[in-house]
């Protein structure tokens, strides 16, 4: 999170980013999305050299000792490029079976949140020290405020835009932040009751998922199965069964 907030600012004094792309042309990615991976992926090797690591600037280190870790250096990298404050950075690591601990920073916010299988949730700020995480206590999904986000193939993102016809009438806005990682700590938070999203890569949501299940969110996937990066949904407790409702059967393959 350091390394990605000094490059930022580094971009802010010389008013030029480098920038590649990858699954297409809207797809960005930075210098500093590979340096902060390659700190992390340093620290792990160093630290625990017989994980499996799987990065998504291209990491992907084959382990022995049955943990993986999950790398997001950059989350939300359109957000760093545009100086938007909503990009994050993501570490998570997991079994065979589930999620065993993950962190988020949010550098622009100097707020980290972090959990632990069965060990509830927390933020932490410079200012305002360590909290616990809580999901909102909404009852009623017309009410509800909800985030999400749009896939990078155009035809996708006009599937995703017509789901959204049927949902923006049931609910109180939409938001879309531009960081899975961060929506799902919004989630956690209770700075959004909702939040569900497709075609997610596992880096993108192997923190922010066990976050929000710690600090009392529900999860799952659109049929109401575990929540997957395929499918992500999370919710607060007393609004999935209706959202689970709006999303149940649909998909943006349909």
């Amino acid at each position: 999170g350091d390394i990605a907030l000094d490059g930022r600012r580094q971009i802010n004094l010389s008013g030029h980013v480098d920038t590649t792309t990858k699954s297409s042309s809207t797809d960005l990615v930075t210098q500093f999305d590979q340096a902060a991976e390659r700190s992390v992926v340093e620290t792990l090797q160093r630290l625990r050299p017989d994980d499996a690591i799987i990065g998504e600037e291209g990491t992907d280190q084959v382990g022995t000792s049955g943990l993986v870790w999950y790398i997001d250096p950059i989350d939300g990298t359109t957000n760093y490029v545009y100086d938007q404050p909503a990009w994050s950075c993501s570490v998570a690591v997991g079994n065979a079976d589930q999620m065993l601990a993950g962190a988020v920073a949010a550098p622009m916010l100097h707020e980290m949140f972090s959990a632990a299988r069965g060990h509830g949730a927390t933020v932490s700020h410079p200012d305002l020290g360590v909290r616990p995480l809580q999901a909102s206590a909404t009852t009623e999904l017309a009410l509800a405020l909800v985030g999400t986000g749009f896939g990078y193939r155009a035809a996708v993102r006009k599937r995703q835009a017509l789901q959204l016809t049927h949902i923006i009438t049931e609910v109180r806005d939409i938001r879309r932040l531009g960081s899975a990682a961060f929506d799902l700590c919004m989630v956690a938070s209770g700075r959004l009751d909702v939040y569900f999203e497709e075609h997610l890569n596992s880096w993108d949501a192997a923190a922010g998922e066990l976050i929000a299940r710690e600090a009392g969110a529900i999860t799952s996937d659109f049929g109401g199965q575990a929540a997957r990066p395929e499918q992500m949904l999370a919710a607060a407790p007393g609004v999935h069964a209706a959202m689970l409702d709006l999303l149940r059967g649909y998909s943006s393959n349909d």
